[in-house]
């Protein structure tokens, strides 16, 4: 999928850092390299609602607009540029790239503060997206900064970074249930055989605790509260113990603050349905897989990987709904940046799975 400027990029990533990004709507990672992941921050900007000007001089960006969410004036905006994976303010993000990568470089080895060549950048994105949605973040990235930039599909990314083994004739499944979408897909050979993506994922799970607080306690929260909600009781099945938790917010009937007890099991409750869409999308990519590649999965079992696939008891319910074994990745909210850096590393191993702005113009 490369162009006639293949032989040029490879003599220039001698002399520069190649970046991997993981451009998440919740958490952007970003890894160099013969380095790893050296940038892990929420995919979130602070600015001044008015003038659209980003804060502290452009640097209210990832855990310092963090700091600021559901707590800012009314004069200032907290955003995500991105949403359900794809980009919603090009701007914003161009901006949100600039400066992760710029902080990646700070962080990288020495070699790349004296050279001035443009890094060449990798960054993950949902199979879901359109072609004219692909082309937005590689002109995002250029303007960022990046000189060759390349695509990969998130399952993809995933898997390699979880160390599936994505280059035999084998079926594997990886299910990456990020922020904003769920990106199930069975690769053998090197490239997906079979792939679904839904934009249900951990964005939706916040959402939905939202809803049901507000519904059941006449409590409004913001999506910092139902996010610790989720980590802290949250569930896909039944507790040893079931949880309790106290939280904070504004009643509905009076808007003053108030307090009220949350359990684990209404919790629970609150999220069964996205639980369920995400196990629908990895039936449907079963019964769209060939039988050969479906009975591997049901010797080698499932793969999760994602910042959504830490919800208790996810994995249990999965075996028990698909009757396939189903286990956790090794630090599975790193897996799509891991997958990344190891592309880079060999980029040409993976050259059949890259997209680049000439394959996207046609």
């Amino acid at each position: 999928m490369f162009g006639l400027g293949k032989l040029l990029s490879r003599l220039l990533s001698v002399f520069t850092e190649d970046i991997g990004i993981d451009l998440g709507t919740a958490n952007t990672l970003v890894s160099i390299r013969g380095v790893g992941v050296v940038v892990f921050e929420p995919s979130i900007v602070a600015m001044h609602k008015e003038t659209r000007e980003i804060l502290l001089d452009g640097d209210a960006i990832g855990n310092k607009a963090k700091e600021m969410e559901d707590r800012a004036p009314a004069n200032i905006s907290i955003i995500r540029p991105m949403k359900d994976g794809v980009i919603a303010d090009f701007d914003i993000t161009q901006a949100m790239l600039r400066y992760f990568i710029h902080k990646a470089q700070q962080k990288a080895r020495a070699r790349s503060r004296w050279l001035s060549f443009r890094p060449r950048v990798l960054i993950a994105v949902p199979t879901g997206i359109t072609m004219v949605e692909r082309r937005a973040v590689i002109d995002a990235a250029e303007r960022a900064g990046a000189g060759d930039v390349f695509l990969i599909d998130e399952p993809m990314a995933a898997a390699i970074g979880a160390g599936l083994p994505t280059g035999r004739p084998l079926g594997s499944m990886i299910v990456d249930i990020g922020g904003g979408t769920t990106e199930v897909a069975v690769i053998s050979l090197g490239d997906m055989a079979a792939r679904t993506s839904i934009r249900v994922a951990g964005d939706e799970m916040d959402t939905a605790i939202i809803t049901h607080v507000k519904r059941v306690h006449d409590l409004r929260i913001g999506y910092p509260t139902a996010e610790k909600l989720k980590k802290e009781i949250g569930s896909a099945e039944g507790l040893k113990e079931e949880k309790k938790m106290e939280i904070a917010g504004i009643s509905v009937k009076t808007s003053l603050p108030e307090r009220a007890m949350v359990s684990s099991e209404e919790i629970r409750e609150a999220l069964r349905p996205t639980v369920d869409e995400i196990i629908k999308a990895i039936k449907r990519t079963l019964e769209i897989t060939r039988p050969e590649l479906a009975a591997d999965v049901l010797n080698n079992g499932i793969m999760l990987a994602g910042g959504g696939s830490l919800l208790r008891g996810l994995t249990s319910v999965i075996t028990r709904e698909t009757g396939i074994p189903c286990r956790l990745a090794e630090d599975p909210m790193t897996c799509v940046a891991r997958g990344t850096f190891k592309v880079l590393e060999k980029l040409e191993l993976y050259e059949q799975v890259l997209f680049t702005s000439e394959d996207l113009n046609g």
